[in-house]
């Protein structure tokens, strides 16, 4: 009988480990049931029939009620269980709470690596002083496809740090998101090192800087977010090579653009060797499937009896078989303009003469380039205005 059967159903929900935002109590099951309506003492005048099938009615009504009453409730009490775990294993850092790393910045922008309007004065290839800062997964300094802030910005286009630093401390001050900044002084050629130290904890083990190349309409290299504890330990050694990105606050293509700000404001793009896909950009190398790193970052962990030791190789130029052999040459193909006007038929009257055109060269090959062509035709022709 269906009475029978609904008399029996009774639902309890044990669930884990309270979690912070759950607010469910895992000492207690939650117990559910659904209990039929019993017949009333006193019917009225209806027959019994009557009486068994119009409250046999109700009493499915109240079972589907009831029913998605309770699934209703087991659906949010697992989300709410759910919504209290950790999205990642990794995002619990449970190594010792304290730990130093030497961070060693290595620039790799060689005239032979990027040969395209390689700057060589006025200024010439460099990098700017490297602001860093370690924190939580709750700040970011700046990320990929994400607006920059008038911080990085600032920072980008002209190398000014104060608003950046500002931005920094005041995410420290109001959601303890920051544990501290770090600094490196600026290298003032397109190859070389500088390095500082820096500091994570457990409750911060995320790094994340910037170095603006030089120059540049609004491009920088660097790192988001790089987590340097893994679980229980925190890693021992880690290089990343670094790629130019463009900030999306300046719409200059070359080294030397002059400012042109992008209205409205793009989001922060990587720099690639087709995009953005215009032959006039200084990173544009079509021939290649991807650009060669233009920096290197290493962090090292420091033991405890090097806390405190300086750090060597700072701000020195580098050294060929140190950074410059370990990148390969990028081709780079001859351009030229496009051909003039063809010019006067030159020759004596009633004989054929000539004409010829020129063209220039736009960009000298390099690396084993595509050479350049002839820049100049000629042409048989027949002389006008001869008498």
């Amino acid at each position: 009988m269906l009475f029978a059967n609904l008399e029996s159903l009774k639902i309890t929900i044990i669930v884990g480990p309270k979690g912070p935002s759950s607010g469910i109590n895992s000492k207690t099951p939650t117990v559910f049931s659904c209990r039929p309506t019993q017949l009333p003492a006193k019917a009225g005048a209806l027959p019994l029939p009557v009486l068994q099938r119009k409250y046999l009615g109700m009493e499915n009504l109240m079972f589907v009620y009831c029913s998605s009453k309770i699934i209703w409730t087991l659906l949010v009490t697992i989300l709410g269980y759910a919504s209290s775990l950790p999205v990642r294993d990794d995002s619990i850092c449970t190594a010792e709470e304290l730990a130093k790393y030497s961070i060693i910045f290595t620039g790799k922008w060689s005239q032979t690596a990027f040969p395209k309007q390689y700057p060589l004065y006025r200024p010439p290839a460099q990098w700017s002083s490297m602001l860093g800062v370690t924190h939580s997964s709750d700040y970011s300094m700046w990320k990929k496809n994400e607006y920059a802030s008038n911080g990085v910005r600032d920072f980008a286009e002209k190398g000014e740090a104060w608003v950046l630093m500002k931005e920094i401390e005041e995410a420290g001050e109001k959601i303890q998101s920051v544990h501290g900044i770090f600094s490196a002084p600026a290298i003032s050629s397109g190859t070389g090192q500088t390095s500082t130290e820096l500091e994570v904890r457990s409750r911060h083990p995320l790094v994340s800087f910037v170095v603006r190349i030089v120059p540049s309409p609004d491009w920088f290299v660097g790192i988001d977010s790089l987590n340097l504890c893994e679980g229980d330990h925190w890693v021992e050694e880690v290089s990343v090579d670094l790629f130019p990105y463009d900030a999306g606050t300046d719409s200059g293509f070359t080294f030397s653009s002059p400012n042109f700000a992008t209205i409205p404001q793009d989001t922060v793009t990587e720099i690639t060797c087709s995009s953005p896909s215009h032959p006039a950009n200084s990173f544009y190398y079509p021939k290649l499937k991807i650009l060669p790193p233009i920096a290197q970052v290493t962090m090292v962990k420091l033991k405890k009896n090097q806390l405190g030791l300086p750090i060597p190789h700072l701000n020195q130029p580098a050294k060929s078989n140190e950074i410059l052999d370990t990148i390969s040459e990028t081709p780079l193909d001859c351009e030229v303009s496009q051909w003039s006007s063809w010019g006067l038929c030159r020759g004596p009257c009633r004989k054929p003469g000539t004409k010829i055109r020129t063209r220039f060269v736009l960009l000298h090959p390099a690396n084993n380039g595509t050479p350049c062509p002839n820049l100049d035709e000629e042409t048989g022709c027949e002389p006008d205005n001869c008498v």
